[in-house]
């Protein structure tokens, strides 16, 4: 069976995502008014949920939901509500999900302080827990997505990104959460190493998929996941998949022309060419397929596990990531 749309996979965890709602608005609460405050503020920013799906649908298949299965969901979407906070920060970011930003409401003192206990209160959930498991996970993908975020803003500076480096960045920036959230959503519900090491490579892969069709997404279509807007990559300096295989597949002069077109800033005219140039040099069709084979090795790490219900929804979420238009 294959489901095609987000909410026709969400809805295999439907009572479960409302029992993980609970614990996420509880996790929030605090007796300090102006932290209260602003996570009412996050709470009405209703995001897809994606990563507690993840790992709800991991715990699920692995063995079964249970207690640990929540915190775990808990922590994750702690973990990203933070990151996202922070990146807003340091984006100086107006809006996300249509609203406006901590940042913008709040100014970002508050933004930084408020992602600050957004991480402590995930981490104090898993303490008191004793799931000290999930912390040896979680904290290495702090490390990671740190790490991956310091990398890009070099190699944005210098304009000098290559493959080998894109993929280290996107694998820990990105990959590296999905990644986690299976994990821990398997590590919640069995010890068989297999099936969790299975399920981990499985969030990797699509992790990886994902965010190269979001970099794909940069120069087609009408608007990119969450409303992000078209060329705003480029705007950003950043290069990616599509534009690193187009620049390398073209002559030395046109590719020095394309950089200091981005380096001087790429107003509307300068983006126009750069889409054109990436696909008249195959970089969206290169990318496309890389995107395919990292989805195919995601479908594959899930063949030690039983043809079930949960098994679709897990299938469905890579072919979903690899065709999605927005």
């Amino acid at each position: 069976m294959k489901l095609t749309s987000l909410s026709e996979i969400t809805y295999l965890v439907e009572d479960e995502l409302k029992q993980f709602n609970e614990l996420f608005k509880k996790s929030l609460k605090s007796k300090a008014g102006l932290v209260d405050l602003v996570a009412r503020y996050i709470l009405r920013q209703k995001g897809k949920k994606i990563r507690p799906v993840l790992v709800l649908l991991s715990s699920k298949i692995s063995g079964g939901i249970n207690e640990r299965s929540y915190r775990g969901a808990t922590l994750v979407e702690l973990l990203h509500t933070a990151t996202l906070v922070h990146d807003d920060v340091v984006d100086n970011a107006e809006k996300r999900r249509g609203f406006k930003s901590i940042n913008a409401v709040f100014k970002n003192k508050v933004a930084v302080l408020m992602g600050d206990y957004l991480l402590a209160r995930g981490l104090m959930l898993a303490v008191d827990g004793n799931d000290f498991d999930f912390l040896r996970v979680i904290t290495n993908t702090v490390k990671r997505m740190s790490e991956g975020e310091l990398v890009q803003i070099n190699k944005t500076r210098k304009l000098d990104n290559d493959e080998e480096t894109y993929f280290r960045i996107i694998s820990d920036k990105t990959a590296s959460l999905l990644s986690t959230c299976c994990e821990i959503g398997a590590r919640a519900s069995t010890k068989d190493e297999n099936k969790i090491n299975a399920i981990k490579e499985f969030g990797e892969n699509l992790g990886m998929a994902f965010q190269i069709r979001d970099d794909i997404l940069d120069y087609v279509g009408t608007t990119k996941l969450f409303g992000k807007p078209l060329g705003g990559d480029i705007k950003e300096k950043k290069l990616t998949l599509p534009l690193i295989h187009a620049l390398k597949n073209s002559g030395n002069g046109e590719s020095k022309k394309i950089l200091s077109a981005i380096k001087s800033g790429g107003n509307k005219l300068d983006i126009d060419y750069i889409v054109d140039f990436v696909k008249r040099h195959n970089g969206i069709a290169y990318a496309e397929n890389v995107s395919k084979k990292f989805a195919e090795q995601a479908i594959n790490n899930l063949s030690i596990f039983e043809d079930t219900e949960i098994k679709s929804g897990l299938q469905s979420i890579v072919n979903f990531v690899v065709e999605r238009k927005n």
